[in-house]
């Protein structure tokens, strides 16, 4: 059974979150992409397939009906998922983030550090300013035009993201056929899986349905500085990639995974951006594993 609740935040704003699959399981916080909500992080047989999980999720400031946090940064994802977890009555808990929700997850790993046993960042993102990075090579000239507009022009990114949200609110599978040009063979392959199609429109829909404010305001957050360095997380993290990604280019997965410490690092050939919807699971195998072992 799903249980959805409004957390109320220390600044007045409000975030919705949920959760499901087993009360007395292991506490998981999956963050989602970008476009995301709650209703993007998984699969519908993830509870069924991972029995000794208790998911939660929560749509970050901006998205559905979620408050939003203008100027926020990546960092800011740690004070919000500690109030969530507060809410939920739960201590400590593991966390994954896919794509967009990577960076998040990461801030969760390296802010709180007494909370999080174990993090999976799966197709995440690296910093902009992160020494020695090209951030745009292999990057898909759909998300370099998109974040230039971010870096030089955040009005006109709006005023994009706003009329986009708008067609995406009446068909929203229009950011997947946007998309489809620029998407190698593996994503077209994961894409024709009916379950993952019926997860990733009922996530877009749900995310724009009210504003486009989060969308904007993740693509500006990615662009600043984060907030916390990647390289000053204390506990396990696996960093799960596809080689064929053009989305998140693998030289962020690289980066990454040369400055995390304790870091379990995973490139799987011939997969693409989309493959995280089933690298969850091996994800949450992995979390298992951290959580027997420690």
């Amino acid at each position: 059974m799903r249980i959805e609740i409004e957390v109320g935040l220390g600044d007045g704003r409000k975030v919705i979150a949920q959760q499901w699959g087993a009360p007395d399981g292991s506490p998981v916080l999956l963050h989602h992409g970008m476009p995301g909500s709650r209703l993007g992080v998984a699969l519908g047989d993830a509870p069924e397939r991972h029995p000794h999980v208790r998911f939660f999720a929560y749509d970050r400031p901006g998205y559905g009906d979620s408050g939003r946090a203008p100027g926020r940064c990546v960092a800011d994802a740690a004070d919000d998922s500690a109030a969530v977890a507060d809410a939920f009555g739960i201590g400590r808990f593991a966390v994954v983030g896919r794509s967009g929700g990577g960076p998040h997850a990461l801030a969760c790993a390296a802010l709180l550090p007494d909370r999080v046993t174990a993090t999976a960042c799966l197709v995440g993102m690296a910093p902009r300013d992160g020494a020695g990075l090209d951030w745009y090579a292999g990057m898909t000239p759909y998300n370099v035009e998109h974040y230039t507009l971010a870096d030089h022009d955040p009005a006109a990114l709006e005023l994009r993201l706003s009329a986009r949200a708008e067609e995406i609110r009446r068909d929203p599978g229009r950011l997947l056929e946007d998309l489809r040009g620029d998407l190698p063979a593996a994503d077209l392959r994961i894409l024709a899986d009916e379950r993952v199609r019926r997860s990733v429109l009922d996530n877009f829909r749900e995310a724009l349905r009210t504003s486009a404010y989060g969308w904007l305001d993740d693509s500006l957050a990615f662009r600043r500085p984060w907030g916390f360095d990647p390289g000053g997380i204390t506990g396990p993290v696996m960093l799960w990639h596809g080689a064929e990604d053009v989305f998140s280019p693998v030289g962020h997965f690289h980066w990454l995974a040369e400055r995390i410490g304790r870091g379990t690092a995973v490139l799987k050939p011939g997969a693409g951006h989309f493959a995280a919807q089933y690298a969850l699971s091996e994800a949450l195998d992995w979390l298992r594993g951290q959580e027997v072992s420690a």
